[in-house]
């Protein structure tokens, strides 16, 4: 029987991870993300992280009808997911919101953000998986998790982005299904921090993907005062946050959009 020696069963490991970088790095993933909740994404697959620096102190974190993916160094979700129904949908309407937020106990206290990091910040606590989405008290008290939020100007939170929110919800119920990742973007070479914790970020995208039609597109604002925005395809917003949202999807389906409606006051929230 042959035996490896201790330098030998060195070299073999090292050659081991060697070759499983290479792979990993010719698949354009850098990081893939294994799920236990894969009912919120679409072929039960999460997204892959092509920036591989986006990978740090990150953590899964399953919900009744959401999934956090968060990171320890943004203090805030990389990306929410979901998949909407009309049967969840008409179960959340008319569900009495009611605000709760609450630091995510699940995270080790030095990379979740706490209550006072948004104390008189100027920012919302601005959910990523919105409230109206949530079909039972008990989801809807989840959503309101600090692990959901990120900081976000008030006025685009309370007005375009509720309006991109409710639209998302009309349709949802007209198709029956959708799958949903929300998440911000933190462009350019400075960000702000809340309490010199929490990122600010830049900008946010609600990716819309239909699965009959197996075509998808993304709302993209700027996280500011404002009733511009922009509908860009899946493949943008991926090259923008360095993440493969879709792994299973091929390269022309990403570049297709689907035609998301402009945004509308309240279509689906009562």
């Amino acid at each position: 029987m042959h035996r490896f020696s201790s330098t030998t069963s060195l070299r073999y490991r090292i050659l081991c991870l060697a070759v499983t970088l290479f792979f990993a790095a010719s698949s354009g993933t850098l990081w893939a993300a294994a799920t236990r909740w894969p009912s919120q994404y679409l072929n039960g697959v999460a997204p892959d992280m092509v920036n591989a620096k986006l990978a740090a102190k990150t953590r899964e974190l399953g919900f009744d009808d959401f999934v956090v993916m968060h990171s320890g160094v943004t203090m805030s979700p990389l990306w929410s997911a979901e998949h909407l129904t009309r049967a969840n949908l008409m179960s959340a309407k008319g569900l009495e919101r009611r605000n709760s937020f609450h630091p995510e106990e699940q995270l080790p206290a030095g990379e979740r953000a706490e209550l006072k990091d948004y104390a008189k910040s100027g920012f919302d606590r601005g959910h990523m998986a919105p409230n109206a989405d949530m079909p039972t008290e008990s989801a809807q008290w989840q959503c309101f998790t600090l692990a959901n939020m990120i900081p976000q100007d008030p006025l685009n939170n309370r007005h375009l982005w509720e309006r991109i929110e409710s639209t998302v919800r009309s349709m949802a119920k007209e198709r029956g299904e959708l799958f949903v990742i929300t998440g911000p973007l933190y462009l350019g070479t400075t960000v702000r921090r809340l309490n010199g914790r929490v990122f600010v970020p830049t900008n946010m995208f609600k990716i819309v993907f239909d699965p009959r039609m197996q075509r998808g597109a993304a709302y993209y604002v700027a996280n500011r005062e404002g009733e511009e925005y922009q509908v860009v395809s899946i493949q943008q917003i991926e090259k923008l946050a360095g993440i493969n949202f879709f792994p299973k999807l091929s390269a022309s389906a990403k570049q297709a959009k689907l035609l998301l409606p402009d945004p509308v006051v309240n279509s689906s929230r009562y």
